[in-house]
């Protein structure tokens, strides 16, 4: 099977700054086989497209290989896209239904390799390094067994533990309010973008985007004056 490795080169010209501006003649460059406008669509998207996916499947191999097979199927319909929205808006349409495939095809797996015996023997990690039952956030790295990085600086503690409380309160929100926040305050897109991508109304799009910026902001104001 064809690798994103297999379809990446050295970029030499990005993409334009405005998703609309150039849309047509950016779509030409692709249908015609440009390598470098291609490479540049997948080095700039694909992180935003893995965050997304996550939102679906929680596992990041998971997650990965939703990405792949999303740029496989954007490669593949390229000639059969229509043009009603802009590019990036169709290829996060195209990951969305794929990580939801993803989803549901994983849930009907599991319970089957547990009953097979082929769950894990054990665990990888030590499970000491993990908050139990009575702590605050069960399940959660206690503050000495979390992970780091070898040979970096440690991050800031309060910008950790802010972003713990986003990362918490996105996760509480309803699924359609949790991607709406995802793909319009952490990762950029537009509301055009965002509207066609989830097949949403401009009103309902409003509509979520209020209410998963209160709930965020009001889990933040509950931390700074906790």
């Amino acid at each position: 099977m064809t690798s994103l490795s297999d379809l990446t080169v050295p970029v030499t010209r990005q993409l334009p700054a405005d998703p609309a501006a150039g849309d047509a003649e950016f779509l030409g460059r692709l249908r015609a086989g440009d390598a470098v406008a291609f490479a540049a669509m997948v080095d700039e998207w694909s992180p935003v497209m893995l965050r997304v996916a996550q939102r679906y499947v929680r596992d990041r191999q998971a997650a990965e290989d939703v990405v792949q097979d999303t740029w496989l199927g954007i490669v593949t319909g390229l000639a059969r896209f229509e043009g009603r929205g802009t590019v990036r808006s169709w290829a996060f349409s195209i990951l969305i239904n794929r990580a939801k495939s993803r989803r549901d095809r994983d849930v009907r797996v599991v319970p089957s390799s547990v009953l097979t015996g082929l769950e894990p023997s054990g665990p990888t990690v030590d499970p000491a390094r993990f908050e139990g039952p009575d702590g605050d956030h069960p399940g959660h790295w206690t503050s000495t067994g979390a992970p780091r990085r070898w040979g970096q600086p440690e991050c800031s503690v309060l910008d950790r533990e802010i972003r713990d409380v986003v990362d918490r309160a996105l996760d509480r929100l309803p699924d359609r309010q949790r991607l709406v926040i995802e793909m319009r305050d952490v990762q950029g897109l537009t509301a055009e973008e965002t509207c066609a991508a989830l097949g949403l109304s401009p009103e309902n799009q409003r509509v979520l985007l209020h209410r998963g910026r209160a709930a965020v902001r009001s889990a933040l104001e509950a931390y700074h004056h906790g």
